[in-house]
Parts: structure tokens; sequence; C-alpha cells
């Protein structure tokens, strides 16, 4: 069983950055697939990144060149760095990991892009 819990987000104005981080309770050195997700109001959750065993990474075409996704096994932990953030970035972010065929996620951090 792997707890993950995310943090870092907050109030940014457009145009601003922001670091997510998902610090999880166990070793994620070994997990295939970490990723973050999002869900604004009224929609459903989507993908945002992926990061996979061998270090490849994929995002989502809204968010391309401006997040990036990372890893740090050292401390349990993955981190999305967002940049250049726009009001439509607003949501609440969800980290996962894939572990030994089970998926874990977090209970969420909130992201709000306003002026």
């Amino acid at each position: 069983q792997v707890r993950l819990v995310e943090s870092g987000g907050g109030l940014v104005q457009p145009g601003g950055s922001l670091r997510l981080s998902c610090a999880a309770s166990g070793s994620i050195s070994r997990a295939s697939q970490m990723g973050w997700y999002r869900q604004a109001p009224g929609k459903q959750r989507e993908y945002v990144a992926r990061l996979n065993s061998g270090g490849s990474t994929n995002y989502a075409d809204s968010v391309k060149g401006r997040f990036t996704i990372s890893r740090d096994n050292a401390k349990n932990t993955v981190y999305l760095q967002m940049n250049s953030l726009k009001p439509e970035d607003t949501a609440l972010y969800y980290c996962n990991v894939v572990l030994m065929a089970a998926t874990y996620w977090g209970q969420g951090t909130q992201v709000t892009v306003s002026a």
C-alpha cells in the first residue's frame, strides 16, 4: 500500500508558476508509471502528464511546453513544474502512481489561476 500526498497548490496570477509535489509513503523507484491528472469544477478528470519507468514523458496537448513532470527517487516524490499558467489550468490536481500492477491516487491539491 502506498499513500500519496500532494502539495504546492495555491492561487497564482495568469502567467505565473507553481511546482506541485507528490510525496509517497513508500519507495516509488519501481513504479512503472507516475502521472498527474486534474479535475475542474463540473468537468471530468483529465490526464495532464505522465512519466514512465524508463524516463520518457508525455503531456496533454493543453500543457505541452509549459508543464514538466519529474521524480526524485531518493525523496519518493514526483513533481509537476507548471509555468505560464492560464485561468483554464484552474483545477484540483491529483498525482497517481502505478506500482506492482496497482494504481494509487492522492487526495489532490487545488490550483487556482486568477487575476
